[in-house]
Formats: C-alpha cells, structure tokens, sequence
C-alpha cells in the first residue's frame, strides 16, 4: 500500500526536521518571552509605532486568542496578534509582532514575492486539496492508466511551489522587522539578538514545511515511475 511504500524512509528525516523546528521555536519563543524589553513597550504599541511611519499606515490591529497565531491578512489589512503577543512587553513578542509588520509593509509596498504569493494561492489550495485523492484513486484504480497519478502530481506541484515562493516572502518580513526594532530603538544590541534567535527559529518551521512538500512530491513521483 502506499502508506508502506518503498520510498517512505525519504520522508524521515524532514519529519524529524520539523519535529525538531517545532519544538525549538516555542522553546526559543518561551525563553526570550521571559525577559522583558529596556523600550517598556507593548508588541501592539510597537506594531502600532512601526505601522504610523510606513507605507502600511492604514493596518488595523487585532486581538485573536491562541498562542502563536500572530498573522497579517492581505485581504482585510488586518494584523492580528496572539493573546499570548498582544500585551507583552518581551524580546520575543516584539520580534513576532514585528515581523507581522514587515508583511503589512511587503504588501504595501508590493513585494514581488508576497504578490506572486498570493496570487498563487487559490491555485495552490485548490492543488493541495484534490492532489492526493486523485493520485490514490490513480494508484488503485488506474488499471493501465496513470493519468489521474499525472493530474494528483501536476496539482501538487504548485502546492510545492506555493512554499518555495513562502520563503523569501518570510526571510524578508523577518529582515524588516530586525531592522525597524533597531532603527526606532525599540530594543538594544543584546535584545536585538534575541529577536533573531526568535524569528530564526520561526523561519525554520518554513524551511521544514517546504522540505516535506518536496519530499512528498518525490515520492509520488518515484510512484508513478513505478508503475511504468
């Protein structure tokens, strides 16, 4: 079955990766949300600071429970920050709420990477939702076709793609952010630090993610080869 397939030892170490990429983002995130910032300021205060004097002016700001469920909506202009963010004075908060700001800014600033991202989107979704059924009803029913593992493969690709396109799109709000909190001062060379050591290890649950897609879309490859 495919579940036990041949080529399921490829996805191993990427699932260790993420497993690895998880646990040290909220161990990372739970050490510097200990220590507060010398600014004094609250993450929405300084999302709000940064947001005032950029071509993202008009974001709103919100509230939304959860911990680490900070994003920017594109849609609405929208940034919402996580109960666990909102009120916190800490490195940690400041730096995920900064980074949210840095995509507020990519998008008024049109960022090549978060247009082509989100205009991406719908086909990545429709893709990632209809790829592995197709490709198993391909696998078990095809008889002497292989067209719907082709279809499921094709569909997944742009999903694949999708986050490909998600990395720089991240690595550059993180870049924004570490540079706007040291250029307003909202935190010293030390804490500055921690903000990176923070948003590094956020940007690593991407890396693993992409990591995975690539791998999972070998496999199906490796799969349909198979049938050949």
């Amino acid at each position: 079955m495919f579940y036990f397939d041949y080529t399921f030892w490829l996805l191993i170490p990427a699932l260790l990766f993420a497993i690895y990429a998880q646990s040290k983002v909220k161990s990372t995130f739970h050490r510097f949300s200990r220590v507060s910032s010398s600014s004094g300021l609250t993450a929405a205060e300084a999302v709000a600071e940064i947001l005032r004097y950029s071509p993202a002016a008009v974001v709103h700001i919100d509230r939304v429970p959860g911990h680490l469920t900070d994003h920017y909506d594109p849609r609405k202009k929208v940034l919402r920050l996580s109960d666990s963010v909102f009120n916190s004075t800490s490195i940690a908060a400041l730096g995920v709420a900064a980074h949210e700001a840095g995509h507020a800014i990519q998008h008024a600033q049109r960022y090549p990477f978060l247009v082509m991202r989100n205009a991406f989107y719908p086909i990545a979704s429709f893709g990632s939702n209809l790829a592995f059924p197709l490709f198993f009803i391909g696998l078990i029913f095809g008889g002497g076709t292989t067209i719907l593992m082709d279809i499921g493969i094709l569909l997944f690709s742009a999903a694949v793609l999708f986050t490909v396109i998600t990395l720089p799109v991240e690595f550059d709000a993180s870049r924004k952010a570490l540079a706007i909190l040291k250029e307003r001062g909202f935190l010293n060379a030390a804490e500055l630090h921690g903000a990176r050591v923070v948003l590094s290890a956020a940007a690593m649950t991407y890396v693993a993610s992409t990591a995975i897609a690539a791998i999972q879309l070998l496999r199906m490859i490796l799969i349909r080869g198979s049938r050949d």
